[in-house]
C-alpha cells in the first residue's frame, strides 16, 4: 500500500497542540477515545500511521502526565470481549497497565464506573488492590446526563471519591466505549474546582477526522468500523455557527454537546471556552495526511474488510440484521463490491475448482494471500493442515525460492503432533492450525537449512492481504494478526458441525 501519512509530522504537531491546550489550565483532563495502543484501524486507513502513535505522543510528554484507566462494572460482570484481541475487558485493563508501564508512563489508578457491588467487579477490584494498583469506585448518578443540577452537586459528582493526581496532564482511557471516561473527567473537574484548581477537559479521538470532508472515504470507514454503535458522521453545526467553518464530528458528540457545555459551565461558574464539540478535541491526525488518494484507496479497502467482518459476526449471531444491512448500505454508497478486494476471487475460484473435483457439496476451505510483489497464492485445507497454514507455508516457500513440491516439515515431526491431538488430547479436528505448523517448521529449521530459509521469510508477510472462503478459527485469526496479515473471511462455516467446527 502506497504511503499516505507522515507519522513524524503528526507526532510533532500533536504533542505541540496538547501542550498549547494544557497551558490554559493548572490541570488538563484528556479523554482518550479509540485505542491507545495497537490502533490497527488507523494503521490500515492511514498508510504510514504507526499503530502505537498515541502512546508515543504520550511518551514524549511522560514527565507531565499520568494515566487513569476506566472500566464499566457491567462490562466486567458480563465478560465483555475486546474483539481484536479476544480478551475480556478486565484482562485488557491488566494488559493496558503493562503496556503503559513499558513506555515509562505513570499509572495513577483504575476507576470502576457505575459500580453497584457486582461480584465479578468486586473480585477484579481485589485482584488489582492486591497487586498494588489503586482503585476508585464510582456509582451511577441518577438522572445522568440530563439532570444537570443533580449531577453537579454533592450528591452527584460530589459523591464520587476524588482521584488524587499530581501532574498537569491526566489521560483518562479505557478498554472500549461506554466505560465512563467522560463522567470520570467531569467528576474530577467538579472536585478540582471545589479545591480552587483551574482544570480543563479535552477529548483526543482520532476519528472522524474533523478537517477532511464529511463523505471522504476516511470518515466513511469510521462509520463502517462503528456500525454496531450506530455512529453517524455529521457536520458540526455548532462549529459552523460559531466560526462559519465546516468541520466533521459524529452524532453522539453533537447531540450531547449542549448538556456537556452546561455541566462544565455549572462546575466552573463561567461561560465555557468551547463553542462546539470540535473545539473540545485536540486531534491533529488530518495534518499528517500527505497523499489523499492513497488514503482514499486504503479507506475503501477497509470498508470492504469491515463488510466481511460484520457478515461473519452476523453469521455467528453476534450482531443483528440491521447492523449487517447498515454495513451493506455503506458498501453500496461508495459503489464498492466484495470482489474489489483482490484476494477474494482467487480464493473463491480455487475453492469452486476443488469442490467440483470432489464431486460433492461440502465446503472446500481455501485461503488466498497476496504477496508484496502482487503475486496471489492459495492454500487449501487437508487432513494434515488448515488452509490458513497451507497458504503461509506456500508463501514462505515461494519467497525462499523453494520448489512447491518440496516438503519442509518432516513426517517424523508432523505425525506425533497429529497423534497427540487426536489420541492424547481427544481433538476431533486433527488438521494442524497455522500456529502449530509454524512451531513444527521452527523445530525442523534446527536441522533443515531449507526450513530455516523458508521460516526467515515469514516477516516478509507483514502487511499482506488474505481472504478465506470459510470462517477462520480464532487461533488462526490470532496468528494472522501477530504475523500482521490482514485477513477477511466469507461468512460460511468450514463444516456442518456446530461445536467442533472452530
Amino acid at each position: 500500500m502506497k504511503k499516505g501519512f507522515d507519522h513524524e509530522k503528526y507526532l510533532e504537531e500533536q504533542s505541540k497542540f496538547i501542550l498549547e491546550r494544557v497551558n490554559n489550565y493548572d490541570k488538563l483532563y484528556i479523554e482518550f477515545g479509540g485505542k491507545l495502543l495497537f490502533d490497527l484501524h488507523a494503521k490500515r486507513v492511514l498508510p504510514g500511521f504507526d499503530e502505537n502513535a498515541k502512546i508515543k505522543v504520550l511518551h514524549s510528554l511522560k514527565d507531565k502526565l499520568e494515566v487513569v484507566i476506566c472500566v464499566y462494572a457491567g462490562d466486567i460482570e458480563r465478560n465483555k470481549i475486546r474483539g481484536d484481541f479476544g480478551i475480556t475487558y478486565d484482562m485488557d485493563v491488566l494488559r493496558l497497565i503493562d503496556d503503559l508501564r513499558s513506555y515509562d508512563l505513570d499509572i495513577n489508578s483504575v476507576v470502576i464506573t457505575r459500580y453497584d457491588g457486582q461480584p465479578a467487579a468486586t473480585m477484579f477490584i481485589n485482584k488489582l488492590e492486591r497487586r498494588g494498583i489503586k482503585v476508585y469506585k464510582h456509582k451511577a448518578i441518577p438522572g445522568y446526563p440530563a439532570d444537570v443540577d443533580a449531577i453537579v452537586s454533592d450528591e452527584g459528582y460530589g459523591a464520587n471519591p476524588y482521584i488524587e493526581t499530581t501532574k498537569p496532564i491526566v489521560v483518562v482511557t479505557a478498554p472500549g466505549p461506554g466505560s465512563g471516561k467522560l463522567a470520570t473527567c467531569l467528576s474530577q473537574l467538579y472536585h478540582e474546582n471545589k479545591r480552587g484548581i483551574t482544570a480543563g477537559y479535552s477529548k483526543y479521538e482520532t476519528f472522524p477526522v474533523w478537517n477532511v470532508p464529511l463523505k471522504h472515504p476516511l470518515n466513511t470507514a469510521y462509520e463502517a468500523a462503528t456500525v454496531d454503535l450506530k455512529d453517524v458522521n455529521m457536520i458540526d453545526s455548532f462549529h459552523f455557527d460559531a466560526y462559519n467553518e465546516v468541520s466533521v464530528n459524529y452524532n453522539r458528540d453533537i447531540e450531547t454537546f449542549p448538556v456537556l457545555k452546561r455541566i462544565i459551565e455549572k462546575i466552573t461558574g463561567k461561560e465555557s471556552v468551547y463553542k462546539s464539540p470540535t473545539d473540545m478535541g485536540v486531534n491533529r491526525v488530518g495534518f499528517g495526511i500527505i497523499d489523499d488518494e492513497a488514503i482514499k484507496e486504503a479507506s475503501r479497502q477497509e470498508i470492504i474488510r469491515r463488510y466481511f467482518k460484520v457478515g461473519c459476526e452476523y453469521k455467528k449471531g453476534y450482531v443483528d440484521k440491521e447492523t449487517f444491512q447498515r454495513i451493506k448500505l455503506i458498501l453500496d454508497e461508495l459503489n464498492l463490491k466484495q470482489e474489489d478486494r483482490r484476494v477474494v476471487m482467487p480464493a473463491r475460484e480455487r475453492s469452486a475448482e476443488l469442490k467440483k473435483a470432489c464431486g460433492n457439496n461440502e465446503a472446500c476451505p481455501v485461503v488466498a494471500l497476496e504477496l508484496p510483489d502482487g503475486t496471489i497464492l492459495t492454500g487449501k485445507s487437508s487432513e494434515t493442515m488448515e488452509a490458513s497454514a497451507a497458504v503461509v507455508i506456500n508463501a514462505i516457500k515461494y519467497l525462499a525460492n523453494i520448489a512447491d513440491d518440496m516438503h519442509l516439515i518432516s513426517p517424523v515431526i508432523l505425525e506425533p503432533i497429529i497423534k497427540l491431538k487426536s489420541k492424547d488430547l481427544g481433538s476431533k479436528n486433527t488438521a494442524l492450525s497455522c500456529e502449530e505448523v509454524l512451531i513444527a517448521l521452527s523445530i525442523c529449521a534446527a536441522t533443515n537449512t531449507m526450513a530455516e530459509a523458508a521460516l526467515s521469510k515469514l516477516s516478509m508477510l507483514k502487511g499482506c492481504q488474505a481472504h478465506s472462503t470459510a470462517i477462520l478459527a480464532r487461533s488462526d485469526e490470532e496468528t494472522f494478526r501477530r504475523v500482521d496479515i490482514d485477513v477477511t473471511s466469507d461468512p460460511e462455516y468450514p463444516t456442518n458441525n456446530l461445536y467442533y467446527s472452530m
